[in-house]
């Protein structure tokens, strides 16, 4: 595991606009990504934990973003558990359609 990510990399792995991530940037004082001496955007894990989070209350439960703050706000253990049940059945999508285009 790398300990750094681009916002490219990111974004591809939340499968999101870069714009949008640095949108959330602003909207959730949380989110504060490393800059390098350029100015580019490095995210380590817990940052793109954090961003998962967020994906998963506005774009999979439909929270507003005011109420995301709020659930972030909340224990992580309330939402924990739906996210790694969608990442493991995204995992699994992905390995089914590998396995179908084999056959």
């Amino acid at each position: 595991m790398k300990l750094y990510y681009t916002i490219s990399e990111v974004a591809d792995i939340l499968g999101v606009n870069q714009s949008l991530l640095r949108y959330w940037e602003t909207e959730f004082s949380e989110l504060k990504p490393m800059k390098n001496s350029r100015g580019a955007r490095m995210y380590r894990q817990e940052d793109i934990d954090l961003l998962k989070r967020i994906h998963y209350l506005t774009k999979e439960c439909g929270f507003t973003l005011d109420g995301a703050r709020d659930q972030l706000r909340a224990p992580e253990t309330e939402t924990a558990p739906q996210l790694q049940t969608i990442e493991t059945l995204k995992n699994i999508k992905s390995f089914l359609l590998q396995l179908k285009d084999q056959l």
